[in-house]
């Protein structure tokens, strides 16, 4: 064994492995609070999420989040009560990281409507990390448009000065907010957050450790996060599907950045599609985003079928 096949192996270990038929037993009795149309309109394009997958994986999970969510509160109720100080509590804040073209977008729109129909967690905010990108011309300066959705492509300060507002109570945390349309930052639009009972953060490179030592981890600001995790091969077919489908839905939009490409063959999109997976993404994914995996509290593992077939639960 390799060293490292064998930190992968001891890092797993910290973890229960659920398989998805034992987890799918967890949802018994929990009435479905979606229906059908709600969730085609929180699928992504390329998705194959539908009702028994929510029911299945989804509603035990936002379950589970809502029971962290709630025992959190508890105990910080319980500590300024030891404290002898006003109860503080502040926003429970879940991240969830993997890769492009994984469903990452899709599962946090799903679990900010699931987790919203629990009793102790009803206003819930999801925030996206693309806010974060350095603006391109700031991206153009450095060098760096080529690496967009890598690490250092963000603001990374701006991103922990934002979660330090929200998980120190402030009434009012502001994002900047990202066009996909434009590829862009919107000059003078933001995000607001104000107190919510729960955050949701996506993004690739949520899990990241500090770059330095003494820095703030933007994890280190998460009370529960979720890995997404599927084979590489799998993740590329998804992509260069979602590509293919973009050409007739978002890139035809004459504003669209990326308008370019509405009029390639399905052969040119095919090529143009692998070659951003192997020359940016498939790197960024190896580099960085797979090895802080172990980082997460939980990891949902996807078959081809993009279908979730086990959870990994991080041991208490």
């Amino acid at each position: 064994m390799s060293v490292d096949e064998a930190t992968t192996a001891l890092a797993l270990s910290l973890y229960r492995e659920i398989a998805r038929d034992d987890w799918a037993r967890m949802a018994a009795g929990i009435p479905q609070p979606l229906t059908e149309t709600e969730v085609v309109q929180l699928r992504g394009l390329g998705d194959r999420l539908d009702i028994a997958e929510v029911a299945e994986v989804y509603l035990p999970l936002s379950r589970l989040l809502s029971l962290y969510a709630q025992a959190t509160k508890r105990l910080g109720a319980e500590t300024s009560a030891f404290l002898g100080e006003a109860d503080t509590t502040t926003p429970f804040v879940i991240g969830v990281a993997g890769s492009v073209a994984v469903g990452k977008s899709t599962i946090a729109r799903l679990l900010r409507e699931l987790v919203s129909r629990w009793p102790g967690t009803p206003r819930v905010e999801l925030v996206t990390t693309d806010g974060f990108l350095h603006p391109n011309a700031e991206l153009e300066r450095r060098g760096l448009m080529a690496r967009k959705g890598f690490p250092e492509s963000y603001d990374r300060r701006a991103l922990v000065e934002f979660l330090t507002d929200v998980k120190s109570g402030a009434v009012e945390a502001r994002a900047p907010f990202y066009s996909h349309v434009k590829y862009d930052i919107v000059p003078d639009a933001h995000v607001t957050v104000r107190r919510p009972d729960v955050v949701i953060v996506e993004g690739l490179n949520v899990l990241q450790p500090p770059p330095a030592p003494n820095d703030v981890a933007v994890s280190d600001l998460f009370d529960f996060s979720i890995y997404v995790d599927a084979d590489s091969a799998d993740i590329e077919s998804w992509f260069v599907a979602r590509f293919l489908a973009l050409r007739h839905a978002a890139f035809s939009d004459p504003n669209s950045f990326f308008r370019v490409f509405a009029e390639l063959s399905d052969d040119e999109a095919v090529r143009k599609a692998l070659g951003y997976w192997n020359d940016i993404n498939l790197p960024n994914l190896e580099e960085n985003v797979l090895p802080t995996r172990h980082r997460a509290t939980l990891v949902l593992r996807k078959a081809a079928s993009h279908a979730v077939e086990s959870v990994l639960l991080r041991k208490l």
